[in-house]
């Protein structure tokens, strides 16, 4: 698996987990929804669930449903800050079409079904 951090989310998701200390990393994948299929479901890893994969980049650890592994393996997660808006952005190099809102994307593994 190949879930990497920019710098910018590296530092925001340390935030996040310093301020919940039994927090265990990032758990990191999707879900069906919205128009196009698939949206981003991103928490905090609060314990290991059964299959997960877990990565980890400079201590920070990513967990990875199975189900979600294959639509996101390769993805580059970072966090942007423009003007008053802030937002995690994800670079996946799996997503083939996405919804006009910015909310949903598609694979190919969508297509041919």
């Amino acid at each position: 698996m190949a879930i990497s951090l920019a710098p910018a989310a590296l530092d925001r998701i340390r935030g996040y987990l310093d301020a919940a200390p039994g927090a265990l990393g990032l758990r990191f994948g999707v879900k069906r929804t919205g128009c196009s299929g698939w949206s981003y479901v991103v928490d905090l890893a609060r314990e290991p669930r059964d299959g997960d994969v877990v990565s980890e980049q400079d201590g920070v650890k990513v967990f990875v449903d199975p189900d979600s592994l294959t639509l996101v393996d390769g993805t580059e997660i970072d966090f942007l800050k423009q003007g008053l808006n802030e937002q995690f952005v994800f670079r996946n190099p799996n997503v083939k079409a996405e919804c006009g809102c910015g909310e949903s994307f598609t694979t190919d593994a969508d297509k041919a079904a």
